[in-house]
């Protein structure tokens, strides 16, 4: 009998800090990236934390994205690795309680749980075993002789809405009653998939798309949750939501 899916983002989503970025700051601290090349990509980070401007996290991450694809071809397979099993072990338990606990209520009903995520595949297949995930796609990033060569597939927009195809594909799901979850416009094509698609603490683009859609929003915001449904035209903020809520 076919089953149903629910598809997940990872950083943002599920953990509460971007697994790239604290893959950036572990290799830094490992010698791996020139200090000085991230000594300014760190005053982009401050900017943005200090809300310098309203592209200030835009700014930030695409500082910190050139530094990585700049640096991946002088990192050792073994350097990179290790780096995701540490960024790992301090980030595991540190996760949104709303999507905790829908990943352990839908795979109470039996729904096929996958995650869809731009950090690199090694760190999120140590995340989704963590959390018994049934499957999952990351970046990859091509390794030859033992060094990564620069080159990468890239998950990100579009091409996330096509892998999350063959993840339905390949274990046959059920369509009807699937759920998808992300935090920015990355994530759009991929939820735009599913039946029940959530934005969850969207950042500003991607709130606007989803209100556009009519999707029900959902924010955490410290030992808080609250839902945003879509109702004749406006949003209505509804009860608080746990793990057993029905869409």
């Amino acid at each position: 009998m076919a089953r149903s899916y629910a598809v997940f983002d990872i950083d943002g989503t599920l953990i509460r800090w971007q697994l790239f970025h604290a893959l950036a700051d572990t290799l830094a601290k490992n010698g791996a990236i020139d200090l000085n090349s991230y000594q300014s990509v760190l005053g982009a980070r401050r900017n943005w934390k200090g809300r310098g401007s309203l592209n200030s996290y835009v700014d930030y991450e695409k500082s910190l994205i050139e530094l990585i694809d700049n640096s991946l071809s002088e990192i050792k397979y073994e350097t990179f690795v290790n780096a995701c099993s540490a960024v790992f072990s301090q980030y595991q338990d540190q996760v949104y309680t709303f999507t905790r606990d829908l990943i352990a209520e839908l795979k109470r009903q039996g729904y096929l749980i996958f995650a869809v995520s731009t950090s690199p595949q090694e760190l999120v297949e140590k995340v989704t075993s963590y959390y018994h995930f049934d499957d999952c796609a990351g970046t990859n990033y091509e390794v030859k002789d033992g060094r990564l060569t620069g080159r990468k597939r890239l998950l990100i927009g579009e091409a996330k809405a096509n892998c999350l195809t063959k993840l339905i594909d390949k274990h046959q799901a059920e369509q009807e009653g699937s759920f998808a979850i992300g935090d920015t416009e990355n994530d759009f094509s991929m939820l735009k998939i599913a039946d029940h698609p959530i934005a969850f603490n969207p950042t500003k683009e991607f709130f606007s798309l989803a209100q556009k859609e009519g999707w029900d929003i959902v924010i955490e915001r410290k030992n808080m949750i609250y839902q945003l449904k879509y109702i004749h035209g406006k949003y209505i903020l509804a009860p608080t939501i746990g793990p057993t809520i029905i869409w």
